[in-house]
């Protein structure tokens, strides 16, 4: 039997325990709160302040369990218990907090030292690692070396250890390829209007991709039976392009900020596009080669649709004209297959637009797009990739894994920034391919990185809230298991059971 609690002061914040045999009491020093089975409806408690009741639980949740209690079965679906089935309570607020779903106590558990270092320790910290709280870390003037954070040395003693600003704006960098995911699945057959968590940035052009392979007939009216109509589309919504449009961030960043952000594979062409690995010619003149699956992406234009080339050029330009006389800077974001893509739009960027600012990639998992030689190209105008690589993403190796494409001489670009997920405290080490390749998990990694051989970050701040919501099962059971005798459960936008899928809030310090 559960029975609910709710914190005076706080109705963001319910506590639900489990009945057993023995029955338990908790006793705050300031307020008796009666939640165990035989107490039936939960007594209205008298006003008391909120830190108190956070104090006083966390006095409680740190002593050990009686070895006399019953454990539930853990309230997280993860790979040891299938079966789990959470509770629901709805709390509402003015700042609403995702779902944290904890299991009961398990007394036969022992944490290791160095992991519990590393773990939530207490109900505020988990409380703050899960919230998806609106507040963005303080951030500090990079006017006067904005050019290095942005790649004029290739990012040369940022990288490991990983520099504290250079990892706020990675990580700012990724929330915006969130947020073209998030405008793409909002509603994928009609994207809507785009909604970036960062403030300071306007998009100004939406931006699409056409896919040139046709599927058969046959394979076609199988698709169109069994799968949404956006799967089979031709062209879909890719990204965006956004500008720093806020005068104290511009003044903050030293200089006005022009993004293109694009996120990864999400239609059945997109993928029939990724399995085409054979190198073809950028130009007859010209050596560099590249995948043909992304460059007929990046080059198709589509019935009502201009290409993503013509398109990401025009628009730039446009910003670049309109912005004349201001230090501007240029950034192509991406992950996966916009990671890719990121590439070719800096190649073009850098050959079209005359005395064009300084460009640079920032990518996630992105694949290899093409041979040395399109490598040597990209470096010789001037443009810095930065890619972050998880060191068990399958992606970063494609194309390249078979012998006749190796020959054909695929090569990386620029320079990789590895972050490790069996570093992380929180994920699984045998996380499943997926999750190495999400682009969250992505960010919680970079979050917590410090550099090579160094543990976790201890004082990371992103919020755990998305990572939870779309890699349960990839969650280390010590993590599930650390938290103790409590289901804390707050419901964003209104959603019990779920957390809002949208771009979250998640600071990084």
């Amino acid at each position: 039997m559960l029975n609910a609690t709710t914190l005076p002061g706080n109705p963001r914040l319910t506590f639900l325990t489990t009945s057993s045999r023995h029955d338990s009491v908790f006793r705050l020093r300031h307020q008796s709160v009666n939640i165990n089975a035989a107490a039936g409806a939960p007594a209205a408690a008298p006003s008391i302040d909120t830190q108190t009741h956070i104090t006083n639980l966390n006095r409680v949740l740190l002593k050990t369990s009686p070895t006399t209690h019953s454990p539930s079965p853990s309230l997280f679906n993860n790979h040891d218990q299938n079966k789990a089935t959470p509770a629901t309570t709805t709390a509402t607020a003015t700042n609403r907090f995702n779902v944290l779903n904890i299991s009961n106590l398990f007394p036969s558990l022992r944490v290791e030292d160095t992991i519990d270092k590393y773990s939530p320790r207490s109900l505020t910290h988990l409380h703050r690692l899960l919230s998806d709280s609106p507040r963005s870390s303080p951030k500090s003037s990079i006017a006067s070396h904005w050019r290095l954070l942005h790649g004029a040395q290739n990012w040369s003693g940022l990288l490991d250890p990983l520099n504290e600003n250079l990892r706020r704006e990675l990580v700012r960098y990724g929330e915006l390829i969130q947020a073209a995911y998030t405008a793409f699945y909002s509603n994928p057959d009609s994207p809507r209007h785009v909604v970036l968590n960062d403030r300071s940035y306007r998009v100004t052009r939406s931006l699409f991709a056409t896919s040139s392979v046709d599927l058969p007939r046959w394979l076609n009216a199988a698709a169109a039976a069994a799968l949404p109509s956006w799967m089979t589309s031709s062209t879909s919504m890719i990204g965006f392009v956004a500008v720093c449009d806020n005068a104290r961030e511009i003044s903050r960043m030293g200089r006005r900020d022009i993004v293109v952000s694009l996120r990864g594979t999400a239609t059945a062409l997109e993928w029939a596009e990724n399995f085409r690995p054979a190198l073809q010619p950028i130009s007859e003149s010209d050596t560099a080669k590249v995948s043909s699956g992304f460059y007929s992406l990046y080059k198709t234009g589509g019935a009502k649709t201009a290409s993503l080339s013509s398109t990401v050029v025009e628009e730039v330009r446009r910003l670049v004209e309109k912005y004349k006389g201001e230090e501007l800077s240029i950034t192509i974001t991406g992950h996966s297959l916009g990671a890719a893509l990121a590439q070719l739009v800096a190649d073009d960027l850098a050959t079209e637009i005359e005395a064009a600012p300084p460009i640079a990639v920032v990518s996630f998992g992105g694949p290899r797009v093409g041979n040395r030689a399109f490598a040597e190209r990209l470096e010789g105008k001037g443009v810095k990739v930065l890619r972050v690589v998880n060191a068990h993403d399958v992606v970063p190796r494609v194309p390249g894994v078979l012998p006749r494409v190796r020959e054909e001489g695929y090569s990386h670009v620029g320079v990789e920034l590895r972050v490790d997920n069996r570093v992380s405290p929180y994920l699984r080490p045998d996380a499943d391919p997926a999750c190495c390749h999400d682009l969250e998990a992505y960010l919680h990694l970079v979050d917590g990185f410090m550099g090579t051989n160094c543990p976790f970050r201890a004082n990371a701040k992103r919020s755990l809230a998305r990572l939870l919501s779309q890699q349960r099962p990839n969650m280390k059971k010590i993590y599930v298991s650390r938290a103790t005798a409590v289901e804390l459960e707050a419901v964003h936008t209104g959603r019990v059971g779920g957390i809002h899928q949208g771009c979250l809030a998640s600071p990084s310090g």
